[in-house]
């Protein structure tokens, strides 16, 4: 989208219409010219369509308010699956708790231990954390 077709509102219009009266007093159109540039005032909705009544006129012209530019909104990476903190640090003890039930119960092997860092490894790059 370019400069010229930004939206105006009713403080362009207004502004316009003043700049368009003084072009009137000093001459540069007739009082029929006047009217019909102030109704496609009235009825513009882009900065060009203002600019565009003002093409023939010397200054001054309508300034307007600088823009300023849409914050940039950087997506997460695709396939990154990004994880609350607060959760993140609520699973790691809850493996390793389940590591040692599944320990005594279950397995009986001490290579169910390694799942916690596995564990929280993963959750840790799921995080954003290295």
């Amino acid at each position: 989208m370019g400069e010229r077709d930004i939206r105006i509102g009713d403080a362009d219009r207004e502004q316009a219409l003043r700049l368009l009266g003084e072009h009137l007093g000093e001459g540069r159109m007739d009082v029929d010219e006047y009217g019909d540039r102030s109704a496609r005032v009235t009825a513009a909705k882009t900065r060009g369509e203002l600019l565009a009544l003002f093409g023939d006129l010397p200054a001054p012209h309508p300034v307007f308010a600088q823009v300023a530019p849409l914050p940039s909104a950087t997506p997460a990476p695709r396939g990154r699956f990004q994880l609350d903190p607060r959760i993140a640090s609520a699973i790691v003890p809850a493996v390793g708790i389940l590591c040692v039930l599944l320990f005594f119960f279950a397995v009986r092997s001490p290579f169910i231990f390694l799942v916690v860092p596995a564990v929280a490894v993963l959750i840790g790059r799921a995080g954003g954390r290295r």
